[in-house]
């Protein structure tokens, strides 16, 4: 990989990193003159520590085939992104995935613990430590995740675990004709002693698709809420449930609606919403944006509003306990209509306090709007720190930074 950046710097080729390519802003797509280095046959588990819960891992490897040389060792990799089941730890870090079980376990960010990587420069650094602790000034490992390979080209990742729970229960709770999005998700999280890992949200059309062309085991008439509930003993779980059910009745959900004793099975589900929705409606915007949970219900009105006033469609499913919805507008993503509702949706997001990319990155996508959430000073030094990595820009150029 040395060799390869070197020879690119030495003729101004440039260069994008690649995984299974299953990002949604154009992080992976190369452009004309470029050369792509096919990160899937770095895909080796290279060791497993069992006592200090780590694993060095090859970029190119799919975070289900983690998952599975993990389950003997007891052990588990946190996010869990609807493409759990192709995408892969490269293509994590260089987006800092999330995924269901964000809601108790956080993003990709929090469960890196070291990488190699070939700058721009074709010098290799190693960032991060194994350690449980270091002070080292500002923390360069987590100027990589997210980069979204603008600054180096990973070579090897060494991902922090967790235990497998022993119990781990999915429920699909069907929602009222108006859930109050916004107080539900409040309340969950505070809810004590929850044992609650995930906290996602399906529109009513989403789940209907889902019923109608994946067979999910739900009635087709209702929106859905998804939750996770982890325990060491199924009696456990069974309590923690009951609980969750006197809660959730405040909201106007009365039914104990679907349990999957294996939730996994759930989240298979979950993540199949985006493709029944590439299947049936075709081509669209497909984004990620995200408020404080308590202004949920602002932002799904917003865009209700923006989805009126341009005449299009627009469904939703939802990480409804971190405030991260993915929109659906039923329209052409390269239109102008489509430039006025992205802008929409941003500003509207931006006023709510939130961000304009929750999980799904940058890319070429969404960078003209880059300095529109950081600010120009900020915006500034993110180019400053492209320039040191990679002064010639043959790392994945127009990708990230704004203009």
């Amino acid at each position: 990989m040395v060799r390869a950046v070197r020879w690119a710097r030495r003729h101004h080729i440039p260069l994008v990193p690649r995984g299974a390519g299953t990002s949604l802003d154009g992080e992976s797509v190369p452009p004309d003159g470029a050369v792509a280095i096919d990160l899937r046959a770095w895909n080796r588990v290279l060791e497993v520590h069992r006592e200090g819960r780590w694993a060095r891992v090859g970029p190119g490897l799919v975070n289900a085939d983690l998952q599975a040389a993990l389950r003997p060792h007891g052990l588990f990799f946190p996010p869990n992104p609807g493409s759990w089941l192709t995408s892969t730890i490269g293509g994590h870090v260089a987006t800092n995935a999330s995924g269901p079980r964000s809601f108790r376990y956080g993003s990709t960010r929090h469960w890196i613990r070291a990488l190699d990587a070939v700058l721009g420069t074709g010098e290799i650094v190693h960032l991060g430590t194994r350690s449980e602790k270091r002070s080292m000034g500002p923390d360069l490992l987590q100027t990589f995740i997210g980069s979204e390979g603008t600054l180096g080209i990973v070579s090897e990742v060494t991902v922090r675990l967790a235990p497998r729970p022993p119990v781990r229960w999915g429920l699909a709770l069907p929602l009222p004709a108006r859930p109050r999005l916004g107080p539900l998700a409040v309340a969950l999280a505070q809810l004590p002693d929850s044992g609650l890992s995930a906290v996602e949200y399906l529109d009513a059309y989403s789940a209907r698709g889902l019923v109608l062309s994946r067979g999910a085991p739900w009635s087709a008439d209702t929106g859905r809420l998804l939750v996770e509930v982890e325990a060491e003993r199924p009696a456990e779980a069974e309590q923690r449930v009951r609980r969750l059910g006197r809660l959730v009745r405040r909201f106007g959900i009365a039914s104990a609606g679907v349990v999957f004793p294996e939730s996994d099975r759930l989240w298979d589900l979950r993540g199949e919403a985006g493709r029944v929705m590439d299947e049936v409606l075709g081509s669209r915007i497909r984004d990620d944006v995200a408020v404080p949970p308590g202004q949920l219900d602002a932002l799904v009105t917003a865009l209700q509003r923006i989805a009126r006033r341009e005449g299009v469609a627009v469904h939703c499913f939802a990480h409804l306990g971190e405030g991260n919805v993915h929109p659906n507008f039923v329209v052409d993503p390269a239109s102008r209509r489509a430039d006025r509702i992205r802008r929409a949706m941003y500003e509207a997001a931006l006023r709510l306090g939130g961000t304009m990319s929750a999980e799904h990155g940058i890319g070429r996508v969404k960078r003209a709007y880059v300095e529109r959430e950081l600010g120009r000073p900020a915006a500034r030094l993110l180019r400053a720190v492209k320039d040191a990595c990679d002064p010639d820009g043959i790392l994945n150029p127009g990708n990230l930074y704004p203009d």
